[in-house]
């Protein structure tokens, strides 16, 4: 798999995705919306009830005025956020799983500004982005249309999927403002685009995208060092979403989960994406349920990435769309928890 071959057959790709990077984000397929932020004033964290955050969330400064929030271990529920400022305004990209965990975001963020968020963006709908939603309050939210359906239809209830973790006290918070392709926003002087580029992790995602800089704040689009999961995705369209990211060409890209990285980590989730679609097509053929298959297979290099229990929904979701099923097209979630479980041999990890 990173054989001399692959590496050229890489490069081949490389080149011919720069000859397609000079596409111009200012004259998009459809108009893009301008939506500026309105100053909010900067109410105070109050810190003295926040639970300690172990492992402690971590702080880099990717662009003046540019932030990637990394919380380790990046497993379940451990997400990465972000936080634009410029003059009075401050984007929020992310909320996080818990109270607390949404608090010590806040506090960063006002830590390095002075700034409670003027708006809040969500990448997609999943808990570990948006439970923490009404901590931000009074900002309003943003998201994909379809990212708010699935907030208001499931509610709260995915918490129940993680007995373990302290969620604290939260109420349901969906996004206020939502788009369909994509939005250009203005953080004081530092322009921002929101996109949607297909179905990839979820049928709403969003990339958020600072050109100037060329920082991209991927969501769940990318892990590093995780297993990607295509619950609510789609394998079929996968790659074309990468392949959009990469005409982009991002200086760095922010994942959903584990460290910020350049764009190797498109090449680390095609190579898995690659290898993917090979054991789907083999259970296929073998008349393999998605568990049978996750059991057989040899995730070779795979297997150090973080919930390789992925893996059985991962397969069902390919399954689906071999059988004729749409991307995104709803799968059964209790079975496939059940079969997480049962090919992890225990409880989803999580450290929040």
């Amino acid at each position: 798999m990173r054989d001399g071959a692959g590496k050229r057959a890489r490069t081949r790709r490389h080149r011919r995705a720069r000859d397609r990077r000079n596409r111009n984000l200012d004259q998009p397929a459809r108009p893009a919306r301008d939506i500026r932020l309105a100053a909010r004033p900067a109410p105070a964290v109050r810190r003295r009830n926040l639970m300690t955050i172990s492992p402690t969330p971590r702080v880099a400064e990717l662009a003046p005025g540019i932030f990637a929030y990394v919380q380790p271990d990046g497993s379940v529920m451990v997400n990465n956020a972000g936080f634009v400022a410029s003059g009075p305004d401050l984007l929020l990209i992310d909320t996080c799983a818990t109270e607390a965990r949404t608090k010590a975001l806040l506090g960063a963020a006002q830590a390095k500004t002075g700034l409670h968020p003027t708006l809040v963006v969500n990448t997609h709908h999943h808990g570990d982005h948006t439970f923490g939603n009404c901590v931000t309050n009074p900002a309003p939210i943003i998201s994909h249309e379809y990212a708010r359906r699935r907030i208001l239809s499931t509610g709260l209830e995915p918490m129940s999927l993680t007995p373990t973790v302290q969620f604290g006290d939260l109420v349901l918070a969906a996004p206020t403002i939502t788009i369909e392709t994509r939005a250009r926003l203005y953080v004081g002087a530092i322009e921002v685009h929101l996109l949607h580029l297909g179905v990839a992790h979820t049928a709403g995602d969003l990339v958020v995208w600072l050109p100037k800089s060329r920082v991209l704040y991927a969501g769940d689009i990318l892990f590093n060092g995780g297993t990607p999961f295509l619950i609510d995705g789609s394998l079929a369209t996968y790659d074309r979403v990468l392949d959009e990211i990469r005409d982009l060409d991002p200086r760095v890209i922010v994942p959903g989960h584990g460290d910020p990285a350049g764009t190797e980590l498109l090449d680390e989730t095609r190579d898995y994406l690659r290898w993917l679609r090979r054991v789907v097509a083999e259970a296929h053929e073998r008349g393999q349920s998605p568990l049978e298959a996750a059991r057989a297979a040899d995730p070779g290099p795979f297997s150090a990435w973080l919930d390789s229990e992925r893996l059985v929904v991962n397969i069902a979701r390919g399954l689906a769309e071999l059988k004729g099923a749409a991307p995104a097209e709803p799968l059964d979630y209790a079975q496939l928890f059940a079969d997480m479980t049962t090919l992890r041999g225990g409880p989803i990890h999580t450290l929040a």
